[in-house]
């Protein structure tokens, strides 16, 4: 039986057992204030070296050898001029329209060569333009495949396309194609045409593998 002496005993202890309580509660908030702060500034940290560590793109890389033709797309870009830039492409006689330059030959030039005429064009205008010349799709590299295929005609030529590629692309051989005595015609710097053999029947086995040569623009292939 409960005395009246151990009831205020008893009193306290819960009155204590509640202010400890409070206590840890309160000690426990700021605690959890600081992780926070603490994975925000991590947070923070984090999100500036990812912006740091975005690579800028510095000076235009350009394969030197590809020289513009007719019916490619090249996207003209003016740094801070975006009603000058844009995409383009080049019409049948090689040239290109622009606002405030009109008319400028791409054709038979390199990109970089094509950068520095529009350049110098616009030098009448902007002070110290900036220009950009991207080829966006290249349509005029073609290459031509005739006699006994399925398919023969005139192809777009991309990059390390063989001469078995060609085969393949236009259909492969017809019944009567004599594949031991295939042959590319290649421009020589001369102007004449330079015959290539090219034997099916052996590049296929695994002999005269240089036989089967890495195609250029107007190389054709004829399939007797």
């Amino acid at each position: 039986m409960m005395t009246m002496k151990s009831k205020p005993r008893q009193a306290h202890k819960w009155a204590l057992a509640a202010t400890l309580i409070f206590s840890s509660a309160l000690i426990c908030v700021p605690r959890a204030d600081a992780q926070t702060s603490q994975t925000s500034r991590m947070e923070i940290a984090s999100a500036s070296n990812a912006d740091a560590a975005i690579p800028t793109v510095s000076g235009k890389a350009h394969d030197e050898g590809f020289v513009i033709g007719a019916n490619d797309v090249l996207a003209v870009n003016v740094w801070k001029e975006p009603e000058i830039s844009r995409s383009v492409p080049v019409r049948s006689d090689g040239k290109i329209s622009l606002p405030l330059i009109g008319e400028v030959q791409a054709s038979g030039q390199t990109p970089k060569q094509l950068e520095v005429e529009i350049a110098s064009k616009l030098q009448n205008y902007i002070a110290e333009p900036d220009v950009t010349v991207i080829v966006q799709e290249i349509k005029s590299q073609r290459f031509n495949i005739l006699g006994q295929v399925a398919r023969p005609g005139s192809y777009l030529l991309t990059n390390s396309m063989t001469v078995l590629d060609a085969i393949a692309m236009s259909g492969g051989f017809r019944d009567f194609a004599k594949q031991k005595s295939i042959y590319v015609l290649r421009a020589a710097s001369g102007g004449e045409q330079v015959r290539l053999a090219f034997n099916y029947k052996d590049v296929i086995k695994g002999k005269h593998p240089e036989q089967n040569i890495v195609l250029l623009p107007r190389d054709t292939v004829v399939i007797p």
